[in-house]
């Protein structure tokens, strides 16, 4: 059963066990190893092990319990949710170009996938706490800054549609079978481990790659397009906070810094760090600038006062040792 007890943030349910759906991908790895380093038990799920070999290496010295498994399948649902107390979603599609490329995809990997953990938490594990992980795209082009919770969501892209439809779910299996659930709705996480490939999403971490590569790194338009920018192991604190708190529960919460800044910018700081590479501003291309939401910054009050939580990466020294990590880990 949860340890009960108390902290900053009000009562706390900190879950011995916890399952950690994603759990070898950019954000879920550092839960992952979060929730390890506290003396937790940690159950990482992920669709393919062999696409993560130094991750599954790095978080099973780590004392991690890593598995292979299909978030969709309702049978590894049934087998793994039954002996965890939290479970932590951070599987899914993601991309906002991308959903709307291919949103057959997007609707499978989110709103079948978060349908199958939610029926095998009721059906075998009615007791634990799910946390879904959401995103800023969930609010489309604000009429205001910074954004807080209450803000009207008016998704632009099939993905945010998925995400508000999945908080839906959520509500209804909370009326109807006593669901215990948090929402945290992530702004734009960068950090350490971060794919060179990935293009979808993760734009840091790809500016970072090119002018470690003394490649140009492309802006969209002006650059002048602001973004809330967050360290990744500051977000896996967040969710980590949310997760123990009873007083998350049914609730959502912003995860971000609480600061904008400009992409232009964004590149230069990188530029800088990097000793290398150049700005190329570029046409924005049609389907991208249809669905962009314009600046975004997140209002972060809710979670720093009534869970306790604060960013504690500024951006420069999260720059700082995002590049210095790419460096060390540069393919010869």
């Amino acid at each position: 059963m949860p340890v009960r007890g108390e902290k900053a943030g009000g009562p706390v349910s900190a879950a011995k066990r916890i399952l950690v759906l994603g759990g070898l991908g950019f954000i879920g790895a550092s839960v992952s190893r979060q929730l390890a380093a506290q003396g937790r038990q940690v159950t990482a799920l992920s669709r393919s092990l062999a696409l993560h070999p130094a991750t599954t290496r790095s978080l099973t010295a780590a004392g991690v319990r890593v598995a292979e498994g299909n978030v969709s399948d309702s049978v590894t649902m049934a087998a793994v949710i039954a002996d965890h107390d939290l479970i932590v979603n951070l599987a899914g599609e993601s991309g906002a170009v991308r959903s709307m490329e291919s949103p057959l995809d997007d609707l499978d990997g989110n709103c079948r996938a978060n349908l199958v953990v939610l029926d095998a938490i009721r059906r075998h594990n009615p007791g634990a706490k799910l946390l879904f992980v959401g995103s800023r795209l969930q609010y489309g082009r604000p009429s205001a800054l910074p954004v807080n919770e209450d803000h009207p969501r008016d998704a632009l892209c099939v993905h945010a549609v998925h995400k508000n439809t999945i908080e839906e779910y959520l509500r209804v299996y909370a009326r109807l079978f006593g669901l215990r659930y948090s929402v945290a709705r992530v702004t734009n996480p960068y950090g350490p481990g971060q794919p060179a490939a990935r293009v979808a999403y993760g734009v840091v971490n790809r500016m970072i790659h090119l002018a470690l590569t003394n490649q140009a790194v492309p802006i969209y338009g002006d650059g002048l397009q602001q973004r809330d920018y967050v360290f990744v192991d500051d977000t896996a604190a967040a969710l980590i906070q949310l997760g123990d708190s009873d007083a998350a529960d049914g609730r959502a919460f912003n995860v971000g810094s609480g600061t904008g800044t400009a992409l232009a910018d964004m590149a230069r700081t990188i530029i800088d760090a990097a000793g290398g590479g150049r700005i190329e501003h570029v046409a924005w291309p049609k389907l991208a600038e249809q669905i962009e939401t314009g600046d975004f910054v997140a209002d972060v009050s809710r979670i720093h006062r009534e869970i306790g939580w604060a960013p504690q990466t500024s951006l420069a020294e999260g720059i700082e040792r995002t590049v210095a990590f790419h460096r060390a880990h540069q393919v010869p």
